[in-house]
């Protein structure tokens, strides 16, 4: 996640025109047409189109992310933990009675096995299917029968390839995760129990 205060140069309470100003004064040297780079001239423009802007501004300044500024991984983490926090808001327990960060990981971590199995289940029928293709006779002409094999063989490989990137946003989300902790209510644990 790139910070637009870093980027531009400014403190986080800074004014319109302090952000205005060390907007100028960095897209002057980053500018393309300066001999700049466009890669920094983009992050200039996008941090300064943020601050610029009070809602998002807000949004970034609470929650850290502003989707023209994030990583793709991180937008993809994000929206995994989304999911998972719709989760904690909609559990009936009472808050401090359980982990909620805790029950995240758990879920994180069983959506990986499940995937990694699904990429071992469609790995094996993929090996099916070619071995099948292997084995089978051509027809002369036409291979109807061929193709279709293939066809499967390649739509099970795209499968596989959407299953590394979804594992690879759920890493993402529990990466996110790192550094929260939770604190529950043990008195009143421990006066249920009893």
């Amino acid at each position: 996640m790139i910070d637009p205060y870093e980027t531009l140069g400014v403190s986080r309470d800074a004014d319109a025109a302090a952000i205005k100003l060390a907007y100028r004064r960095r897209v002057k040297k980053a500018h393309p047409d300066s001999g700049g780079d466009a890669e920094a001239f983009g992050k200039l423009t996008t941090s300064y189109e943020l601050l610029n802007d009070p809602v998002r501004r807000k949004v970034y300044d609470d929650t850290g992310y502003d989707p023209a500024l994030a990583d793709p991984m991180d937008l993809q983490g994000v929206l995994v933990l989304e999911m998972l926090v719709n989760e904690v808001i909609l559990d009936e327990r009472e808050p401090g009675s359980f982990d909620p960060v805790a029950a995240m990981r758990r879920k994180l971590t069983d959506k990986i096995v499940q995937a990694r199995f699904h990429i071992l289940e469609m790995e094996r029928h993929r090996a099916r299917i070619r071995n099948h293709i292997d084995r089978i006779g051509r027809k002369p002409g036409t291979d109807v029968l061929g193709r279709m094999l293939k066809a499967r063989c390649d739509t099970i490989g795209e499968a596989m390839t959407k299953a590394e990137a979804d594992i690879k946003a759920i890493e993402q989300a529990y990466a996110m995760l790192e550094g929260y902790s939770y604190e529950i209510e043990i008195e009143e644990m421990q006066t249920a129990a009893e």
